[in-house]
């Protein structure tokens, strides 16, 4: 058996802006003067871990911030606006789901990102998508190491009882393609709208639309 594993919350559905607009909340919720415009959150996107994100600006800034704190109440407002925006999967999304499941493929969620924003967004998605959709899910309690490491990767990997070779992995950032590649698997760069000019040199190929049978056909 072969398995698709969809890389990041992105790939699913684009949130990137409702992300961006977490952050901005949080911040004015902390008492900060900052405000990421969308081109100062673009420049980010090239790495993973939003508490990251907060501790180089903040140094950059020379600012002392909790960046961890920051975070935590960034998550929580994003989770409150997954439960109040309408939320739509992203094109072929669904279709490449449905043909997954059709043909006996494994599907995997391999994020590095909290169980409560994984939660948060599948219960928005369902009845479509869910956590039944999927064999595995990987959060960031699973590994000690955040992408682009291939830690996730490998863990999912490990889990279902795959080769990198029998997997693809559908990502939307560069670092999530470079955390693919370092584990051998094949990567489908699958840029959101805040990610869409990344350098994705390292994927196989970068769609806007997922085309199910292409994706099933890298493994099937």
């Amino acid at each position: 058996m072969s398995a698709i594993l969809f890389g990041s919350i992105s790939t699913l559905v684009d949130t990137s802006e409702l992300q961006r607009r977490a952050f901005n909340e949080a911040f004015e919720a902390h008492g900060l003067d900052w405000n990421w415009s969308r081109d100062d959150y673009t420049a980010m996107l090239d790495s993973s871990g939003g508490a990251q994100r907060i501790a180089d600006y903040a140094q950059a800034r020379g600012d002392d911030v909790d960046a961890a704190a920051v975070h935590e109440t960034k998550s929580k407002i994003f989770q409150e606006l997954l439960g109040t925006v309408a939320l739509k999967a992203r094109p072929g999304v669904i279709e490449t789901v449905q043909e997954a499941k059709r043909r006996n493929l494994k599907l995997g969620f391999v994020t590095t990102t909290s169980p409560d924003n994984i939660s948060a967004l599948l219960a928005a998605l369902a009845p479509d998508i869910g956590v039944e959709t999927f064999d595995i899910i990987v959060n960031r309690d699973a590994v000690d190491e955040p992408k682009p490491d291939a830690a996730a990767y490998v863990f999912a990997l490990d889990q279902l009882g795959e080769k990198p070779h029998a997997a693809v992995a559908i990502e939307d950032n560069v670092g999530g393609v470079a955390a693919a590649a370092a584990a051998s698997v094949t990567c489908i760069a699958f840029p959101n709208e805040n990610t869409i000019d990344g350098d994705f040199r390292a994927a196989a190929e970068t769609v806007d639309v997922l085309d199910a049978d292409r994706v099933v056909s890298i493994v099937a």
